[in-house]
């Protein structure tokens, strides 16, 4: 539903010729308020990734199924640049990727992998992509994997990234660069960091695909829903979210990823700290008043 309305808004504007498309926040067809980014030297005048804000919640939609939504270098440029647009704005409370076609990413387009493209070229693939997967985990603001398909190496990466992921049982996940000569080096860091690390080794030796629910029994994903209720589940995770206050959920997002690379001391140590700098937030002091005066508590949003 959602990409049809923006296919009628892309038509309706003109804007077949953009690599990408970005709506904010909320956009009506019959102004058609669009901002319009470009990115040159792109022979397919598809854009690669589509994005629609409204009502707190960022979309972005993988939109190349023809090439399996590959994590060209396009691609990735065009996906941290979704995610990084106006990332301060306190009216940005969630975001959502998802992907157009039976797969979700199919990981790094090969092709520019070939020695034709050389070592520097493919040194800023890999970099763009580490600089996107721990962006994700950097900025503010939760960010929820849709996944309704396969996803594979850089792809499988970018859902383990993900703060959350929800997925449909047809949805299946691997790390098969072994397979072709290359091992998934870099989708390992993301995937051990999700998945007990004997199910991440036999997945990164044997290039094997694991199951929506044998990915969820071992925490790449956070749940599997019908497909038909897949959009909805994830919606509505989202609009949970932005009912919460933006600044705690930030101070808790960052405090998360950080304590977790700690020893248990440290951990507690920093997360005491944490907890009394949280009390001290204009909203801290909202919800537990409002809490006390049964009360629904009104977010200022400020990191104050």
């Amino acid at each position: 539903m959602a990409l049809r309305m923006i296919g009628a808004v892309i038509r309706r504007c003109g804007l077949q010729s953009y690599t990408r498309l970005c709506l904010f926040p909320a956009v009506a067809e019959s102004d058609c308020r669009v901002r319009r980014y470009s990115s040159a030297g792109q022979a397919d005048p598809k854009p690669l990734t589509v994005c629609l804000q409204q009502e707190g919640i960022r979309r972005i939609t993988l939109n190349n199924p023809r090439q399996r939504n590959a994590l060209s270098l396009a691609m990735l440029q065009s996906l941290q640049n979704d995610i990084l647009r106006d990332i301060d704005d306190v009216a940005l409370r969630v975001i959502i990727i998802a992907a157009e076609g039976p797969v979700f990413s199919s990981g790094h387009n090969l092709k520019e992998l070939t020695p034709e493209y050389g070592k520097d070229y493919h040194t800023e693939v890999f970099n763009t992509c580490a600089k996107l997967m721990t962006s994700i985990q950097a900025i503010p603001v939760p960010v929820i994997a849709q996944v309704n398909g396969l996803a594979t190496a850089a792809g499988c990466q970018l859902v383990a990234s993900c703060d959350i992921a929800v997925a449909s049982p047809k949805s299946k996940f691997a790390t098969p660069g072994v397979n072709v000569g290359l091992f998934c080096s870099t989708p390992a860091v993301a995937l051990g960091r999700a998945v007990p690390r004997k199910v991440a080794l036999e997945m990164l030796f044997t290039g094997e695909p694991i199951t929506a629910h044998d990915a969820l029994l071992h925490g790449l994903i956070s749940k599997v829903v019908p497909e038909e209720n897949l959009d909805t589940e994830t919606t509505n995770i989202a609009h949970k979210i932005c009912h919460t206050s933006r600044s705690v959920v930030a101070l808790g997002k960052a405090t998360f990823y950080r304590q977790m690379a700690q020893n248990l001391d440290d951990a507690y140590r920093l997360t005491s700290q944490i907890m009394v700098k949280n009390l001290a937030l204009k909203d801290g002091q909202e919800g537990i008043a409002a809490f006390s005066q049964k009360r629904k508590p009104v977010w200022t949003n400020s990191v104050d």
